[in-house]
């Protein structure tokens, strides 16, 4: 039996946000943010990541997602839905099964909005440069991430490539809905002025799908 299959997964709320930026696109000066003393090393990951569904595309309708992705700091099998202060998100490590099999564990966990049988919808292997951004204490604000993404369509074999950034809140980040809302319009002006605009598609999987 795999890992998957048999462990409890981990659980999280993603708070973030996403942006369309162009292949020539600069990176702004994050360490201008609010409450931003220090931007960490670039960090270099290649990740491959395998997205499954009904034939009906019944999660895609719920906007649910269930991945199995390799590479970073979080390789495992994945749902993601979305919730009302962000995206919720469990995780299971990879575990040694068929890597095109939907383990049960998954499954048990995605019967709220579909049932099997599941097939594979999108495969997305993308090149991500990351940046920690650390408060005075060392704590973590967010995760700034520079992703050149190549994406498939399995249904009708169609290939997109692009570049996107995202800024994920990180367990230093303001607690407070304003604060919050305060860092975010900050990170959308250093944004803008380097000509980067929100991303057009809430979801890698969802360009990738035209939606």
């Amino acid at each position: 039996m795999s890992a998957a299959a048999s462990s409890e997964p981990t659980r999280s709320i993603e708070v973030e946000r996403t942006y369309d930026v162009s292949a020539e696109t600069p990176l702004p000066d994050w360490s201008r943010l609010p409450g931003v003393s220090r931007v960490g090393d670039a960090e270099l990951r290649e990740l491959d990541a395998r997205y499954f569904d009904t034939a009906g595309l019944d999660l895609a309708r719920a906007r649910v997602a269930v991945r199995r992705r390799e590479g970073g700091p979080d390789a495992g099998w994945h749902v993601k839905a979305s919730v009302a202060d962000g995206r919720s998100e469990w995780g299971w490590p990879l575990g040694e099964g068929d890597e095109s099999a939907v383990p049960p564990a998954i499954v048990d966990a995605v019967a709220p909005w579909a049932a099997p049988p599941f097939t594979l919808l999108a495969r997305i292997r993308n090149t991500r440069t990351a940046y920690a951004l650390h408060d005075a204490e060392g704590g973590l604000i967010a995760e700034f991430v520079d992703d050149r993404v190549r994406g498939r369509d399995e249904r009708g074999e169609r290939d997109t490539t692009w570049r996107e950034w995202e800024m994920e809140l990180g367990p230093a980040a303001p607690d407070a809905p304003a604060d919050r809302e305060t860092f975010f319009a900050a990170v959308d002006a250093a944004v803008a002025a380097v000509g980067g605009r929100p991303a057009a598609s809430d979801s890698k999987l969802g360009r990738v799908l035209g939606r």
